[in-house]
């Protein structure tokens, strides 16, 4: 049995002068569409009128690449700045959706891209680490690693200052067979990730490590002349050490999670709401929060370790391993015996000791933790798939939550 796999591939750019100016001037072409469709459709929203759809925008765009006003716009690709309003599309139908909050308007410097959707007009030669886009021309980059698979899309992105091309590709695979047994993942800040086998990852504390540096280099910036040539190279300053922060957490978590997605058939975590962990303690001017300072500490630790990250990466890398990924509520995975399943919370007695206080179980908490994990995520695997087995349409199957992932 084979099964398709899309796959993206990301390179770093190596554009002449007149290359990047081009693709500053997309990006920016792409930007201005975006806002500009986001102003009228909330002047149509004001006015009681019902929101413009994809084809609808689409007559417009080429209203104004045709305007004497925006006739600039006529100079960029068309696919990038239709791919634009698609992007605003999604974005009203995941606040609809109650996915994500009402669109905003985007900002120069912030997530520049552009992105080509139509595959005929790419043209990779990997041999010469060159590839071909329009308007564009050939362009050189840092040829890593081999592209497998058929080019579906390409977006190009500045980010750090430098520019980035990331290859969508679709191939089709064997269906792949778990390996490995079932493993519980307990997470914490003194340690990542600990497994229920005992095994633990420590944490990288990427941010923690380059805070120092990002503040000093902060505050030089916070003391320069607005507009001059001073500040922006203060700003670059700052890009490259946030830069830095985020390419090293990715290449910890890419790591942490390969290692784990390639030896284990089931892997249980917990359904952390990280969003509500981190959330600030400062309250209202009315009723003010307490100890604000240590839970904004506590939130910068929480944020630093990438949770969220490395849940979403062990998801996909569990499937094309053909094996499971089972989110399990984490109320009291500290707190339980293993043993006796006393559930207290004078079981544990410090942040890394566990002792139950039933019947006298000793181990560390966060490996207790994991065990726990394991031993729901068996029980919610097993109710999954009975659901599965038994609903008429028996088949793969995910829970509307994405609290769990089950595949035949």
């Amino acid at each position: 049995m084979r099964m398709q796999r899309l796959k993206a591939f990301t390179f770093e750019l190596r554009p002449t002068g007149e290359q990047q100016r081009r693709m500053r001037r997309f990006a920016g072409s792409c930007r201005f569409v975006y806002n500009k469709a986001l102003a009228l459709q909330k002047e149509r929203y004001e006015r009681g009128e019902k929101k413009l759809g994809y084809a609808g925008l689409c007559k417009l765009l080429t209203e104004w690449r045709n305007s004497d006003e925006t006739a600039w716009l006529a100079d960029a690709p068309v696919h990038p700045l239709q791919q634009t309003l698609k992007d605003l599309e999604r974005a009203y139908s995941n606040f609809f959706a109650k996915r994500a909050d009402f669109p905003r308007f985007k900002k120069k410097g912030q997530r520049d891209s552009f992105r080509y959707p139509d595959p005929k007009q790419i043209k990779l030669d990997q041999g010469n680490s060159r590839i071909f886009l329009p308007k564009l021309g050939r362009l050189r980059y840092r040829n890593s690693r081999d592209v497998l698979g058929t080019v579906k899309n390409v977006t190009v992105s500045l980010s750090g200052g430098k520019w980035f091309v990331s290859i969508q590709t679709e191939r089709e695979v064997e269906q792949p067979i778990p390996q490995g047994g079932a493993v519980g993942i307990d997470m914490g800040l003194a340690r990542f990730a600990t497994l229920s086998d005992g095994t633990f990852y420590a944490p990288l504390n990427s941010f923690k490590r380059h805070e120092t540096r990002l503040r000093k280099a902060q505050q030089a910036l916070s003391r320069k002349v607005k507009f001059s040539n001073n500040r922006k190279k203060a700003k670059a300053r700052v890009q490259r050490i946030h830069s830095r922060i985020g390419n090293a957490r990715r290449d910890f978590l890419h790591k942490t999670s390969t290692a784990i997605s390639q030896n284990h058939a089931m892997v249980c975590i917990e359904d952390l709401q990280v969003r509500n962990m981190s959330r600030s303690a400062a309250g209202t001017t009315e009723q003010p929060g307490r100890n604000v300072r240590a839970k904004s500490g506590l939130n910068k630790s929480i944020l630093d370790q990438g949770w969220f990250e490395f849940r979403r990466q062990l998801d996909y890398k569990l499937a094309w391993q053909g094996s499971w990924l089972v989110a399990v509520p984490p109320q009291n995975t500290s707190r339980t015996c293993p043993c006796c399943g006393h559930v207290s919370a004078d079981n544990r007695q410090t942040q890394a000791r566990f002792a139950c206080v039933e019947c006298g179980f000793e181990e560390n908490a966060e490996v207790v933790g994991a065990i726990n994990v394991l031993r729901a995520g068996h029980a919610r695997f097993a109710c999954e798939v009975s659901d599965a087995v038994g609903s008429p349409a028996a088949g793969t199957h995910r829970s509307d939550s994405g609290a769990a992932q089950c595949r035949p």
